[in-house]
C-alpha cells in the first residue's frame, strides 16, 4: 500500500481529519524554546505555510515550545479551518487548565483548537490524579472550545493507563525502531498502542527520528512508523524548507 504524507487520515473516532504528517514545532523543545522558535516568528510562520502549499495540513505546536505566536502568524496566510492544531498543556490543576485554554486561543489567534493534550503524563494514576484537569478539558470540548483531549506520556506505566482511559480521545505516542527516547522497547510500545487504536483512540507517533538519533537512518525510521500499524499519523520538525521538501519526499520513498 502507498502512503504520502500528504494523506487525509482519520484520528481514530475524533471525527478529525488530518494529514498523515504533521509539521513539527519542537525540535528540543523545553521551557518554551524549540529550534523552530528559534527561527523567528516570520521564519517559522514561512516554514510552515511552505508546508500547507505542499499539502501538509496539521500542525504540532505546545506552550513547552513557545511556538504559539508563529503559529499564529502563518495562520494569518492559511484558512484556519484547512489545518489542524494539536497544542499541550503542562497544567496539573484545574486553574491552571482553565488559564492555559484561554491564554492558547489568544496566543494562536483562534476560537478554538483542534486538539488539546496534556504533555508529558508520567504517573501511573494520572487519570485519578489529574481528574479535575480532565474535567475542564471535557467541559471546554462540550463548548465547542476544543474538539479533542488526550495526553503525551512519557513512562510506560503512564502509556499504559492511557490506553484502558475512556476519556483520551487522542495520544501522542514516543515510536521508532531502536527504542531512542520511548517508554520503553518498540514492541512493549507497540502492543499498547494496538490496545489504544482497538479502543478507537487516535494515535500520533512523536521521536520517529528518536530526537536526532537516527537522522542518518531516516529511511529507516520512516519505514518502521509507516508499516507498524498503530499511528494514524506522526509529527516530525523541519527546521528548513530543503529538510522538509526531503522529509516529504523519503516518506513517499519509504511507502513504496
Amino acid at each position: 500500500m502507498r502512503f504520502s504524507a500528504t494523506d487525509t487520515v482519520a484520528l481514530g473516532k475524533t471525527g478529525i481529519q488530518a494529514t498523515r504528517l504533521a509539521c513539527g514545532t519542537g525540535t528540543v523543545g523545553f521551557n518554551h524554546s524549540s529550534n523552530q522558535a528559534k527561527l523567528g516568528i516570520q521564519g517559522l510562520a514561512d516554514l510552515l505555510c511552505a508546508g500547507y502549499d505542499q499539502g501538509i495540513r496539521f500542525i504540532d505546536c505546545a506552550d513547552a515550545y513557545g511556538t504559539h505566536p508563529h503559529v499564529a502568524a502563518a495562520l494569518k496566510r492559511i484558512p484556519r479551518e484547512k489545518v489542524t492544531i494539536l497544542t499541550k498543556s503542562w497544567a496539573r490543576d484545574a486553574a491552571g487548565m482553565r488559564s492555559d485554554l484561554d491564554r492558547f486561543r489568544r496566543e494562536l489567534s483562534t476560537d478554538y483548537i483542534d486538539i488539546l493534550l496534556m504533555h508529558c503524563l508520567s504517573q501511573d494514576d494520572w487519570p485519578t490524579r489529574y481528574r479535575p484537569v480532565m474535567d475542564v478539558l471535557s467541559e471546554a470540548k462540550a463548548k465547542g472550545l476544543i474538539r479533542a483531549h488526550g495526553c503525551s506520556c512519557h513512562t510506560i506505566g503512564a502509556l499504559r493507563a492511557a490506553a484502558r482511559e475512556p476519556w483520551v480521545e487522542v495520544d501522542l505516542a514516543r515510536l521508532n525502531p531502536i527504542g531512542s527516547h520511548m517508554d520503553a522497547d518498540p514492541e512493549t510500545v507497540v502492543a499498547v498502542l494496538r490496545e489504544m487504536r482497538a479502543a478507537g483512540k487516535g494515535i500520533i507517533g512523536m521521536k520517529i527520528l528518536g530526537q536526532g538519533d537516527m537522522r542518518h537512518r531516516q529511511d529507516e525510521a520512516l519505514k518502521y512508523a509507516l508499516s507498524a500499524k498503530v499511528l494514524d499519523a506522526f509529527t516530525i520538525g523541519a527546521e528548513s524548507r530543503a529538510e522538509q521538501t526531503d522529509l516529504i519526499r523519503r516518506i513517499a520513498a519509504a511507502a513504496a
